[in-house]
């Protein structure tokens, strides 16, 4: 398989870092420059530093395949925008029921995302749309452990987006992100704008 420089860094990152000292290393380096205030972790228990999310990331990225530096770029700027920095795993406000994971995914695409991980399938199909807001908080529980919680906005372009939106997100142009903002079901603002130009520049697109 041929790792793009994006990915080659990454895994770099990872591999220079022992099991327990992961200071410094480029991928948390890569983390911070995208997510700047993930270098420290508040009192909440749902918050994450970018030492911690980097080797997660590394592995997530190639379970889904995910190799392009544009891609990667694109994915790493939707979750540490819309967790606020790696800080939340759960929608703050207005406070969904059943909506989190580390790209704040609705409830509905979480049903589907559990159903995709063969551990939690079983589980998975007791739930529904109209699952009361228990049940709904209670599926996203088991999706907010870190094996899972970064997994979704991957699975979500890998699934979710069709190949037009991926080819184009692979480009690493503002059109590309575009693109991939609209299959999410958002569009670009400004706040959302400012983490993939800091993407962008941190994998040199």
């Amino acid at each position: 398989m041929q790792f793009t420089y994006a990915t080659s860094l990454l895994l770099a990152g990872l591999a220079m870092a022992s099991p327990i000292e992961r200071r410094a290393t480029p991928a948390a380096d890569m983390v911070k420059q995208i997510a700047p205030k993930s270098e420290k972790c508040n009192s909440s228990a749902e918050c994450r530093t970018n030492e911690q999310v980097a080797p997660i990331l590394i592995q997530t990225f190639q379970d889904y395949k995910i190799y392009s530096a544009g891609q990667i770029a694109g994915v790493l700027a939707l979750m540490a925008f819309e967790s606020g920095d790696f800080k939340y795993k759960h929608n703050v406000s207005p406070g969904r029921p059943g909506q989190g994971t580390a790209n704040m995914q609705m409830y509905p695409s979480n049903i589907k995302y559990a159903a995709s991980i063969p551990d939690l399938k079983s589980k998975a199909s007791s739930f529904t749309e109209n699952s009361p807001d228990a049940q709904k908080n209670e599926l996203l529980a088991m999706l907010t452990d870190d094996k899972y919680n970064f997994g979704s906005a991957p699975w979500y372009l890998t699934t979710q987006c069709d190949k037009g939106v991926q080819t184009a997100l692979a480009t690493g142009s503002d059109d590309g992100f575009a693109q991939y903002m609209k299959c999410v079901g958002v569009s670009v603002t400004g706040d959302r704008d400012a983490y993939w130009q800091r993407a962008k520049k941190a994998f040199n697109l």
